[in-house]
């Protein structure tokens, strides 16, 4: 079998065994090595030179982190905690049910609205989830709201927002990516209009979108109320004005200095930058003392740095993976499948960007493997131009809800899991890999048809 479908396979059956998904992604990576003929140290070789690509992205969460548990101190967060209780706290039966139903869909709306934005509006991705999520926890176990939907709508605001909407982040996806490597492996891509293009597959995340949200998890689910940190002499303060003005500039600044690196093509650098000044604007104002610094610091670097060390890995991962030159192979011997056949090719072509993201963890690493080999093929079957930016597109976007290694999983349980209660793995990736995975497949499939 080929080497990199064995690797992602023994990786996925591992993490969905509990096993870390560190240690899941290693192993799944010596496995594909060492099938894919690089040796031990072949194999070693790739996964240290791919670790180096992800240590920018694992510092600049680890101290998104520590700026998240600075505006927790601040008390801003529990200001809006007490305001949602202090909503709830009603006497008539009646009045409280229909608060409680008010305030559960507004905060869904809210979230879903927050995500939209992370991609375009305010391009900071999953840097708002760590500030926003975890003070309302209290709030999601009053209403006994199911994390697993919250999950579900991060994930779908992330995912489905780059993929259809060709701004901001979405832009670099659709337009930088997707079309400039269509073109660079010879397909004229000139008068596509992408947003109309990508609207079939769009439509299958939501419809996913809606089962999860009224099927699926709509009843009730209990949690234990369980603090979020401990040890940080700032949770005993009372709440503070003036720190509560400081926690909303360092926000603004951080979000702005974001928005600007963005503009001007410094987004390597924009979370990590963004995360420093709003920490530094904390620490000279005095908003954070200097005493309380290193626990409340500490504390915040505990809750993203898990995020870091898991894309690094899968960086590793990644770089055996192309190592190993069988993403191609794995391509081909598909291919002899098809038998002249379009439908069976778009359907195994969707299949094979499913598992190789799944794999990698991100969509915007997977296209450019994906697309040398894929125009060539889709030419040779006769699928429009139009078709085979859909195929791509989708094969591209397929995987990166329900995997392990991708931060639009990795960052909704980093928010939802604050308190100990959100299973990575349970949680996040089987339900968001269901109910987005499986409609994805299929609107891409019918897009490949229709297009």
């Amino acid at each position: 079998m080929n080497a990199v479908l064995i690797a992602v396979l023994v990786m996925l059956i591992l993490a969905v065994s509990r096993v870390h998904v560190v240690l899941a992604l290693f192993i799944g990576a010596l496995v594909g090595g060492l099938l894919g003929g690089l040796g031990l140290e072949g194999t070693m070789v790739a996964f240290q030179d791919g670790l180096s690509g992800g240590a920018q992205i694992a510092l600049s969460y680890a101290l998104l982190g520590a700026f998240a548990m600075a505006v927790a101190s601040s008390g801003l967060p529990t200001l809006l905690a007490n305001w949602l209780i202090g909503r709830l706290d009603v006497t008539s039966e009646s009045a409280r049910r229909t608060t409680v139903a008010m305030t559960k869909w507004g905060m869904v709306a809210g979230i879903l609205a927050m995500a939209i934005m992370s991609q375009n509006l305010i391009p900071v991705h999953i840097a708002f989830i760590p500030l926003i999520i975890p003070p309302l926890l209290a709030i999601f176990n009053r209403l006994q709201l199911d994390r697993r939907l919250v999950a579900s709508v991060l994930t779908f605001g992330l995912v489905t927002t780059y993929m259809w909407i060709p701004v901001g982040f979405g832009n670099i996806f659709l337009n930088d990516i997707l079309l400039g490597n269509i073109e660079k492996a010879g397909m004229d891509t000139s008068g596509i209009n992408i947003f109309s293009t990508m609207t079939i597959p769009a439509l299958g995340m939501i419809v996913g979108l809606l089962i999860a949200v009224f099927v699926t998890y709509r009843k009730p689910r209990v949690y234990a109320d369980r603090p979020i940190t401990a040890g940080t002499e700032a949770d005993e303060e009372p709440v503070s004005r003036y720190r509560v003005i400081v926690a909303l500039v360092a926000i603004v600044a951080t979000f702005v200095i974001q928005v600007v690196l963005q503009a001007t093509g410094s987004e390597a650098n924009s979370l990590l930058i963004g995360a420093l000044t709003g920490l530094a604007i904390f620490m000279v104002t005095g908003a954070v003392k200097w005493h309380q610094a290193d626990d409340v610091f500490t504390a915040g670097m505990k809750m993203m740095a898990l995020i870091g060390f898991i894309m690094i890995t899968a960086q590793g991962f990644a770089a055996v993976m192309s190592a190993t030159g069988e993403v191609e192979s794995l391509v081909t011997a598909s291919a002899d499948m098809f038998a002249g056949n379009k439908a069976a090719a778009a359907v195994v072509m969707l299949i094979v960007g499913l598992i190789v993201t799944m794999g990698i963890g991100s969509s915007f690493s997977t296209l450019p493997i994906i697309a040398t080999i894929y125009v060539p093929l889709c030419m040779a079957m006769g699928f429009s131009p139009v078709a085979t930016v859909a195929i791509i597109g989708t094969a591209g976007a397929l995987g990166d809800a329900g995997s392990p290694a991708s931060d639009s999983t990795l960052g909704p349980t980093a928010g939802l899991n604050a308190d100990g209660q959100h299973d990575h793995i349970r949680d996040t990736v089987i339900p968001t890999f269901i109910h987005y995975n499986i409609p994805l497949l299929i609107s891409g499939f019918i897009a490949a048809m229709v297009l």
